[in-house]
């Protein structure tokens, strides 16, 4: 989530139609990758270091240099990269670092943690907590899983239903379909539904643009 640094339209909530340079962090997406390729262009946008394919080692090693920096970004990815290596020890802690420093996805994976019991036990409050963390700083999958916590848990549809709402406007598409099936069980109106119905589109269509759909083609 958040926009892109290049062309200011918001990224698209598909991990895959983004790239990040480990080098300095940035995240920008497939449409100006594209453009970026296509002009033959080996380098950064943003440092100007050399874009050429690295070896683990050297990805390990500019991300080393960024956590040195204490980049919260940085953090959180060497988080994920120990999440999946299995080392959820290593994982917590470096996603605790990034959370502490404001990094919403960090906080987000935290919640995903104590909600799986990996690498820590299960604990529902610290996965609300990190969850409404994430929330609060615009992470749409968060929202959602706080939707999920108020029905499963709480039994408080009305909740819910306003976390799912905030959610799909941000274009979650899995909290579309939650309030279809909250609207079967009438509680959601008819006319709350079509609202979110049409928010979620209108913020779906705002990450598209002719350069990405191109890209979607040229590097499929």
């Amino acid at each position: 989530f958040g926009d892109c640094p290049i062309c200011s339209l918001p990224l698209s909530l598909f991990e895959k139609k983004s790239i990040m340079y480990e080098c300095c962090s940035k995240a920008i997406c497939n449409g100006c990758a594209y453009v970026i390729i296509m002009r033959g262009c080996n380098s950064c946008p943003f440092c100007r270091k050399s874009t050429s394919i690295l070896t683990d080692e050297e990805e390990y090693k500019r991300r080393m240099k960024r956590i040195e920096a204490n980049d919260p970004v940085a953090i959180r990815e060497e988080g994920f990269e120990q999440c999946e290596k299995g080392n959820y020890i290593g994982a917590l802690d470096y996603l605790t670092k990034a959370a502490e420093l404001g990094d919403a996805e960090a906080h987000y994976r935290l919640s995903l943690l104590y909600k799986n019991g990996e690498g820590v036990e299960k604990d529902i409050g610290k996965e609300i907590y990190h969850a409404e963390e994430a929330a609060i700083g615009g992470h749409p999958k968060a929202r959602h899983n706080l939707g999920i916590c108020e029905w499963n848990n709480k039994k408080s549809a009305e909740r819910a239903v306003k976390h799912w709402i905030i959610a799909a406007k941000q274009g979650h598409d899995g909290s579309i379909k939650a309030l279809m099936q909250a609207f079967k069980r009438g509680h959601v109106s008819k006319e709350d539904l079509a609202a979110a119905l049409r928010a979620h589109q209108d913020a779906v269509d705002e990450t598209k643009s002719p350069l990405r759909e191109l890209a979607g083609k040229g590097l499929s």
